[in-house]
């Protein structure tokens, strides 16, 4: 490997394999949540992306290039870069690479060059996010996708990078409570501890996905943005993104015991 540039990025190295035809006819970028290998239902309300977040189960994220051209790809849960779980713009962002017609599956947070532990929907108070002690922006998900730059080569500095692991600022020790927030109002705190029942992202069970880091010199403006959000049911109630007709037990408390009518003749007459 070599050293990266202030441009770099991250390539995926070995799970991606060839390009795949449907990506490739695909007419714009892609973003979606794959659970059990099928893409979540997608729900548009108020100009927003809604997906339903399915408690304890692991998701993927599926990213699409449709071009002819590489693309490079920033890609956040919960506010935090899932390359190394850091909180940048966009632009400042490690990024996938997606080669020409690509279709990728992210499978959860990278934690070393072969290995990413499982995104999994979990409460806010067992989340990741809760364990690095900011939970401002979760259930968010958002990819940002920018194109190459075609400017003359250049040459590449030598030397040898260090893994992603060892990139990272300290150890994983998943349990380590997060700091102690400051105490507020009694209003505030059942606010807060209304929001620990909130969906949001865990940092679930490792699983083999090889990496290396690669040389990527990005256009200065993205091409698009794609970002979900994602609640558990009784949120989506809530926020009016379900309707309550589609809840079973709004629909038994509308029933009635008679109603104004004659029994079904079989043979056809008057009724």
């Amino acid at each position: 490997m070599r050293q990266r540039s202030p441009a770099a990025a991250l390539v995926l190295a070995l799970v991606l394999g060839a390009p795949s035809l449907l990506a490739a006819q695909k007419e714009r970028f892609g973003l979606a949540v794959v659970v059990d290998g099928c893409e979540a239902e997608e729900y548009v309300h108020d100009g927003r992306i809604y997906v339903e977040a399915l408690r304890g189960r692991n998701f993927t994220l599926r990213l699409s290039n449709p071009t002819g051209e590489r693309i490079a790809v920033a890609l956040a849960v919960d506010g935090r870069n899932v390359v190394d779980a850091k909180r940048t713009s966009a632009s400042g962002a490690t990024k996938w690479i997606l080669a020409p017609g690509q279709t990728a599956e992210i499978p959860g947070w990278q934690i070393s060059g072969e290995t990413s532990r499982k995104f999994f929907f979990t409460e806010t108070a067992r989340s990741y996010a809760k364990w690095l002690g900011d939970t401002r922006n979760v259930g968010t998900i958002e990819a940002v996708f920018y194109r190459e730059r075609r400017p003359e080569p250049a040459p590449i500095a030598g030397g040898e990078a260090g893994s992603l692991q060892e990139r990272r600022d300290a150890p994983l020790r998943v349990g380590e409570p997060p700091p102690a927030a400051p105490s507020g109002s009694t209003r505030e705190k059942k606010a807060e501890a209304e929001s620990d029942r909130f969906a949001a992202t865990g940092i679930g069970q490792r699983t083999r996905f090889p990496v290396r880091w690669v040389e990527f010199d990005e256009e200065s403006e993205p091409s698009a943005r794609i970002a979900l959000r994602y609640e558990f049911r009784r949120e989506l109630y809530r926020l009016g993104v379900l309707p309550r007709t589609r809840d079973g037990l709004a629909r038994r408390e509308r029933s009635r015991g008679f109603e104004p009518e004659y029994a079904p003749d079989p043979d056809g007459g008057d009724r």
